[in-house]
């Protein structure tokens, strides 16, 4: 059974986790648990005040507009994302006390077996992707971590039979000490939010955190087509872990495919899923995401006829490949999730020979770009690039010459630019490879705003 969290809690950061953290604490201290939560927050707005304003009581404080941590907190929770040069995470260390995540917290409070699904890219396809074949099977199941609602909402309310299905990101992972999903997921490891972690190493190192406390009769889904996660799956054997490696095109792999079908195990194990051409997610990395998915499923019980019928039924997921018209011929895509180069690179490969207009900027993680820019000179008919990162964008395409680059001013903009440049039959792609803090508050509100646009754009907007 899991214990409750006691003494003075310090919550770094007011946002969806750190209220989350607040709000469980808050409600066990209402039930007797000797606990106390100081909320604090750097910023302080009229809009902040409000959200943080039902949490205030007897046994929580919060100070906005802060850096301040209490002297005498004997833990730290402290949201993701929050820099590590931050002067509230320097206060925090300067104490001496454990920090840990949200993600860290909501597993100690809870009695639930966890699927953690992490990797650069392909993290919320897999973990929405697993919760579905769970819930298919007729399984309980939740979706928690950056998808879903925050773990630690979620725990004080669910039991055992109930099976928490986890998207974790790097900084997650880099502040968790007992962390034990049953089932451990990686994707892949590519270059991404290294102006937070410092190196492409230490970015490795966090994620791989995911494995640290897996034991005999555990699972370990890696895929090895990846050349960042493959070496998790030699050092994990011989660990008692039940390794599961994944690929598109080695044979030895635990899954894989089979002239073009989805398969698992060998021997007497072997069991074929689904066609490829029967997913309704696109791309080879799709592919990859639904081995991953059905191996980890598999690992806890569902069988294979159950997986062949819920991989079938899964659907494209909102700002990830996501279709959101036709104008004029033209199909449009919302892929705004794709905040790395990485990721781009795998959207590059889901409209098999199809034209591409595409649509890459906002604000860089510290990634390089040439790669990406030498992908898209390939694939590409042309490229638009607009926001904070346009001066980088226009830098790496330098060596494509004559290539169209349009420079564009604001998502708007960028959109009527590539349509203008789109013919019918070709595909517009908003893929940015960037994160969006330039111009929106998020991801979401950034597919939005590309969604919105899109549908008000008429015939003639398109060919003018």
């Amino acid at each position: 059974m899991a214990e409750p969290i006691t003494g003075h809690i310090a919550v770094l950061g007011a946002g969806r986790s750190g209220r989350a953290v607040t709000a469980r604490l808050a409600a066990d201290a209402e039930r007797g648990v000797d606990v106390q939560v100081t909320l604090i927050d750097s910023s302080s707005s009229e809009n902040l005040e409000s959200l943080v304003a039902p949490l205030r009581g007897p046994n929580v404080e919060v100070r906005l507009g802060s850096d301040v941590i209490p002297p005498n907190a004997t833990l730290v929770v402290a949201s993701p994302g929050l820099p590590p040069t931050s002067q509230l995470m320097q206060s925090a260390r300067s104490l001496g006390v454990p920090i840990v995540s949200e993600i860290e917290l909501a597993y100690r409070l809870s009695d639930s077996p966890w699927i953690a699904v992490t990797g650069t890219n392909g993290k919320t396809t897999t973990t929405t992707l697993t919760a579905h074949l769970l819930s298919e099977a007729g399984l309980p199941t939740e979706t928690v971590g950056n998808i879903g609602r925050a773990a630690a909402s979620v725990v004080g309310d669910l039991g055992p039979a109930t099976v928490l299905v986890a998207e974790v990101s790097s900084f997650q992972l880099a502040l968790t000490e007992r962390f034990h999903p049953r089932v451990a997921v990686l994707l892949n490891i590519t270059p991404d939010h290294i102006d937070w972690h410092g190196s492409l190493e230490a970015y490795a190192a966090d994620k791989a955190r995911v494995f640290a406390n897996l034991t005999v009769g555990d699972t370990a889904v890696i895929d090895i087509d990846d050349s960042g996660s493959a070496p998790y799956a030699a050092s994990l054997a011989g660990s008692g872990v039940d390794v599961r490696t994944i690929s598109r095109t080695h044979a030895e792999a635990f899954g894989r495919v089979e002239n073009g079908v989805l398969v698992l195990g060998h021997g007497s194990g072997r069991v074929e899923l689904c066609r490829v051409d029967e997913l309704m997610i696109r791309g080879d990395h799709n592919v990859s995401n639904a081995l991953a998915a059905a191996a980890a499923a598999h690992s806890v019980g569902v069988g294979a006829g159950l997986l062949a019928d819920a991989l079938r039924t899964f659907e494209p997921i909102e700002h990830r490949l996501e279709p959101v018209g036709v104008v004029g011929g033209v199909e449009y895509f919302n892929d705004s999730k794709a905040t790395n180069p990485d990721a781009v690179l795998k959207a590059l490969t889901a409209f098999d020979d199809r034209p591409l207009v595409i649509l890459l900027g906002g604000h860089n993680k510290g990634n390089d770009f040439s790669e990406l820019a030498t992908a898209v000179c390939d694939r590409c008919r042309a490229a638009v690039v607009f926001g904070e990162s346009t001066r980088e964008f226009l830098q790496a395409f330098e060596p494509c010459v004559g290539y169209d680059v349009i420079e564009a001013h604001g998502m708007e903009e960028a959109v009527h630019a590539a349509a203008g440049m789109a013919l019918p039959g070709d595909v517009v792609l908003l893929s940015p490879a960037c994160a969006s803090f330039d111009e929106f508050n998020d991801f979401e509100h950034r597919g939005r705003a590309f969604r919105e646009i899109v549908s008000g754009m008429s015939q003639t907007d398109v060919r003018s």
